[in-house]
């Protein structure tokens, strides 16, 4: 069974993809660019976006264990980002310089606030490393996107990235309000996940193998950037080759368990 990414490697991809999205940003001709997959938002709403998210991430992981967010750094009360290139992106440097010392101090066990208190994973310093690589991968996605060539994530990204959103964003024990139903999702690079959903809410499990299993509600197959971009609603559906009943598939992207 593979394992997650241990926590040097996600401060290496959290660099990685930070490098990639600021190269996306450096060679577009406009930062008035509309992002296609954030409606409303140009390439420097992008930019300030995620760079506050460093930002507010670094606050956290430096609270230590807290209730909620330090309330001075909620994305809204930052200062705005430079309107300017070349100070944007210095800006945007520091903003994930300041998260990565953060998490480098913090070490991957010290605790600390998130949003995902319910869900499978912890609240530490090193699930939010794992998360934060997610969201800077799917944004540098976005700014890619608004020059019409973005690159898949990278595998290793990926992979990790649909484990991540099941157990992060999908995990709870809010009742699902529908008929139960089982959903595989196979990556074609060789991990299969399932996730089942009843009155006890939804759980995750990472299969070795599909055999001796009762058949899933439906299916989907697909690279596991594909899977992680339909996750994260930047695909639609038909993108990936669907069995059964895709249309839980649907219902589980329109499920809000908090409302």
């Amino acid at each position: 069974m593979a394992k997650t990414l241990e926590f040097p490697a996600l401060l290496r991809l959290i660099d990685e993809r930070a490098t990639a999205f600021r190269a996306a940003v450096l060679s577009a001709p406009s930062l008035d660019l509309p992002v296609p997959t954030c409606p409303g938002w140009t390439l420097l709403d992008l930019v300030e976006h995620l760079g506050k998210g460093q930002r507010k991430w670094a606050a956290v992981v430096n609270a230590g264990p807290a209730a909620a967010p330090p309330a001075e750094f909620a994305p809204d009360g930052l200062a705005p980002a430079p309107r300017e290139r070349e100070a944007l992106l210095t800006w945007w440097d520091d903003s994930t310089a300041r998260l990565l010392n953060a998490l480098r101090e913090a070490g991957p066990d010290r605790g600390c606030w998130t949003w995902w208190g319910v869900s499978e994973s912890p609240q530490t310093a090193g699930a939010v490393a794992r998360h934060r690589v997610q969201e800077v991968a799917v944004h540098t996605y976005d700014a890619q996107i608004t020059q019409g060539a973005p690159h898949p994530l990278p595998e290793d990204v990926a992979l990790d990235g649909v484990d991540e959103f099941l157990t992060t964003c999908c995990a709870t024990t809010i009742a699902w309000p529908h008929k139960p139903a089982d959903l595989d999702f196979h990556a074609i690079e060789g991990r299969s996940w399932r996730l089942s959903l009843d009155a006890e809410g939804a759980r995750p499990t990472r299969l070795p193998t599909s055999e001796g299993l009762d058949a899933p509600a439906a299916s989907a197959r697909a690279t596991a950037s594909d899977v992680v971009l339909w996750l994260y609603n930047r695909i639609p559906l038909d993108s990936l080759e669907l069995r059964g009943d895709g249309r839980v598939f649907e219902l589980l992207r329109d499920w809000n368990p908090d409302e």
